[in-house]
Parts: structure tokens; C-alpha cells; sequence
């Protein structure tokens, strides 16, 4: 490994679009590959589920092995790449069993660094090799790079961003056509954009299994995956679109992670949800399935990554990066620290935080109900800063769109309770936090 006159020789597992893409990198940029790590990277053993399938590219230059572990304990392999995917199972044995076996290892993972993230750096520290996860978070977008290493000397105050392509996608064309949720889904799935089974995306896990490791190596805190709390964009309708831009904002789904407090005191809070972002914040202009990820440090000020947050060159592009890292014999820590440096905080308790919210309610057209919920929100503590009423539609209910000003949020929980038993609310109320400058 040590070696720098020799090529650095890896094995591959998972050979879909990015693993492709990985093998089809290497060979067009072999040249200059090799100039960048000081030596040349070669690839030596592939794996994959089907063995016969035409993927595009000639695999008769590397050994085949249908033993995906038996790569962990191969003589003639420095490094293993890992782009099967999944939290536990076949990749997180891979993944043990290359480390222990003393292969510097790198994967696309995002699900499985989010839960097994330590136990995987610490077994990579002990043995002093590189773990190695840039494909994971934001694609092609050199996040975890930029973090760990060129805003290495500061403080990280806050980073958050857009971390779901598909939902950017929806969001963007809901806002652009006028559509609502379901047709917009169903057209992101014909063209590939959104899965078969959209759930990890919509819902907002794939976003929280990012955040959380962008929280750890901003903060320098232990990942905490279950601690983030996720909220998807399936109960946005074409309305609350309209109304965010009546009122000046943007929807968009969002990871936000910062320290709150300090010291003994200290908490994380880690949350991924639909934000209303003010048009004036460059978050707002990032459309289609794009990534962008913001992080705000003490010393640099807001720094802001964007770029294709998924696709085949992209994050094989990543990939490939952290391959050269290897090469070079960077091997630091996982997290940006040793892992017994990592602080372990308690959640944040969400229900003290100051902010405006969104809220939307479909209500029944009759008198009396704006009564109704500004008393409600009067003995919660909230006050209004702007509200809009659309006319009643012919089933005799009104949707009521408003922001409040800036309040604790469990006061939008006590309202909410407040009204719940009310005959005047028809559905569910939308509750959506607006981000702050």
C-alpha cells in the first residue's frame, strides 16, 4: 500500500450505473489519473449480482469473482469500492471484512455510514486505514471534502441545504406548472427522476441519512441517525406553492443541523423537512434535481456547494476522487477527528426554537372560524404576521394560508391540539417552518 511506484489495485462491487460509470472514469481519464495520485489506479476484480448482463462497458480485462467477500482477503487488491447499496447486509460485510482484512475501502452508502458510520471509522482508525464515503453525500458535489478539509480550521455554525434530488425535482416542477403532488411524482417516475417506490425519497430518510453524516463532520459530533427528525413532501399541495409565493418564499425540502447551546449544555438538532426559503436566499433559485448544501463557519461565512446531486458521472466522479486520496496515501480520519474526539450530544428538544412557521388550514366557510383560530393561536403565545383566505370552494371549505411571527415552536404544537377537536378544521393542518437569514 505503501508503495507509491506501484498501482494502486482495487476491486469493485456493484457494477450498476455508478459502478459503470467508475470503470468508464478510469479508463477515459487514465492519463491524467494517474499524474493527480502519483501513480496509476487499476482496476483488478468486479462483482456483481448478474454476471451475463450487458452493461456497456468490456469486463474481460478483470478478474470476476462471485464471491463478493472473498475481494476483502484478495493478495492483489489494495482497496475495495463498495456500490451495492444498503444499510446492513452484503455491503456492511464487505465493508467489515475489507477493513479487517487491511484494504482502505470506499463506498456510495449513504444508508450504511449513516448507521454504522463509527463502528466502520473506528475499525478503519485502528488499522490505520482510509475510510472513504464522498459518493454518499451530494453526488458529484465535493462536500465532505470541502468540509474536512478546506473549512478544516473553522468553527461550523450551521449547515444545511438541499439534499434530495427527486424532491427538488417535484418541488420545482410543481412550482413552475401548477400542478399538484401525485401528477408531478408520477411524471418524475416515467422519466426516472423518482424511484418505483419513491418512499426513501419523499419521505425524507434519504435526506436524514445524509444530514446526519454532514452534521457529524460539521460539528465534530458522533452520528446520531435516529435523532433527526423527518418530515417528506407528500402533503404539499399546488396551494401551499401558490401561497409561499404570494407571501415571498420558495418550498423546498430541506436538512438543517446545528449545535444548540454550548459547552455542558450543548444539544444537536438535526432536522429534515419542507422549509419556505425567502426568494432572496440562493437556496431558492436551485431547481430541477439538483443538490446544495450550505455551511456557515465562524472564519469563511457561508459557503455554498451545488451541483448533481446524483447519475452515474457525477458520483462516479466522487468515487473516483477519493480513490486518488488513496493513492496519495491520505488515509486521516473518517470524520474529520479521531473518533474518540467525536462529541456525543443529546438531541435538541425542538419545541424552544424561535421562528416564523407556515401554516395552512382547510377550514369550513362559516363565521366565526378566523375567530376561532386567532383565539387559539392568542392563547399559544403566536401572532400573525401575514395571512391570505382564498375564496370558499362549492364544498363549502376555505383554505387559509398564513406566517406567524417569530414564536417558539411548541406554540404552533398548542394551537394546532387547541383546534384539533374543532368542527371548523376539515383535514390536516400544514405546518411548515421558515428558515431563517
Amino acid at each position: 500500500m505503501s508503495d507509491h511506484s506501484n498501482p494502486l489495485r482495487i476491486a469493485l462491487a456493484g457494477l450498476g450505473t455508478v459502478g459503470v460509470g467508475v470503470i468508464q472514469l478510469i479508463e477515459a481519464n487514465r492519463e491524467i489519473i494517474t499524474r493527480r495520485a502519483g501513480r496509476a489506479i487499476e482496476i483488478v476484480a468486479v462483482t456483481a449480482r448478474e454476471r451475463s448482463k450487458d452493461r456497456g462497458v468490456d469486463l474481460t480485462p478483470y478478474r470476476w469473482m462471485d464471491d463478493m467477500t472473498a475481494m476483502a482477503g484478495a493478495a492483489d487488491v489494495d482497496a475495495v469500492v463498495e456500490l451495492i447499496g444498503g444499510s446492513d447486509g452484503p455491503a456492511l460485510t464487505l465493508a467489515r471484512e475489507s477493513l479487517d482484512s487491511g484494504k482502505c475501502f470506499v463506498t456510495a452508502n449513504k444508508a450504511m455510514i449513516a448507521h454504522h458510520g463509527m463502528e466502520l471509522a473506528a475499525l478503519a482508525e485502528a488499522k490505520g486505514l482510509a475510510l472513504k464515503y464522498e459518493a454518499a453525500v451530494a453526488g458529484g458535489i465535493p462536500v465532505i471534502k470541502g468540509l474536512r478539509e478546506g473549512a478544516a480550521a473553522n468553527r461550523i455554525e450551521r449547515v444545511y441545504g438541499i439534499l434530495n434530488g427527486t424532491c427538488n425535482y417535484i418541488l420545482s416542477a410543481m412550482e413552475k406548472d401548477g400542478r399538484d403532488f401525485a401528477d408531478v411524482l408520477k411524471d418524475a417516475q416515467e422519466k426516472g427522476f423518482a424511484e418505483a417506490d419513491p418512499a426513501f425519497d419523499i419521505d425524507g430518510v434519504d435526506a436524514a441519512h445524509k444530514l446526519a453524516i454532514l452534521a457529524a463532520i460539521s460539528f465534530g459530533t458522533q452520528l446520531d441517525f435516529d435523532a433527526v427528525e423527518i418530515g417528506g413532501i407528500r402533503k404539499i399541495m399546488a396551494a401551499d406553492i401558490a401561497q409561499a409565493k404570494a407571501l415571498g418564499y420558495r418550498i423546498r425540502l430541506l436538512g438543517l443541523a446545528e449545535v444548540d447551546g454550548s459547552n455542558g449544555d450543548a444539544s444537536l438538532f438535526q432536522r429534515v423537512h419542507p422549509y419556505l426559503v425567502r426568494t432572496s436566499h440562493p437556496l431558492a433559485h436551485v431547481t430541477g434535481p439538483t443538490n446544495a448544501v450550505v455551511a456557515e463557519g465562524n472564519f469563511s461565512g457561508r459557503l455554498l456547494f451545488q451541483g448533481a446531486g446524483a447519475g452515474d458521472k457525477p458520483t462516479a466522479s466522487s468515487v473516483v476522487a477519493d480513490l486518488v486520496d488513496i493513492a496519495r496515501g491520505e488515509t486521516g480520519p473518517a470524520f474529520a477527528m479521531p473518533g474518540h474526539m467525536l462529541d456525543k450530544l443529546p438531541p435538541a428538544k425542538s419545541g424552544h426554537r424561535i421562528g416564523k412557521t407556515y401554516l395552512r388550514m382547510l377550514v369550513a366557510d362559516k363565521p366565526g372560524v378566523l375567530a376561532e383560530i386567532t383565539a387559539a393561536m392568542r392563547d399559544a403565545g403566536l401572532s400573525i404576521e401575514s395571512l391570505i383566505q382564498q375564496e370558499a370552494s362549492d364544498d363549502g371549505s376555505a383554505l387559509i394560508a398564513m406566517v406567524t411571527h417569530a414564536g417558539q415552536e411548541k406554540a404552533i404544537t398548542h394551537t394546532l391540539a387547541a383546534l384539533s377537536g374543532s368542527d371548523s378544521m376539515l383535514g390536516e393542518p400544514m405546518v411548515m417552518h421558515i428558515l431563517g437569514e
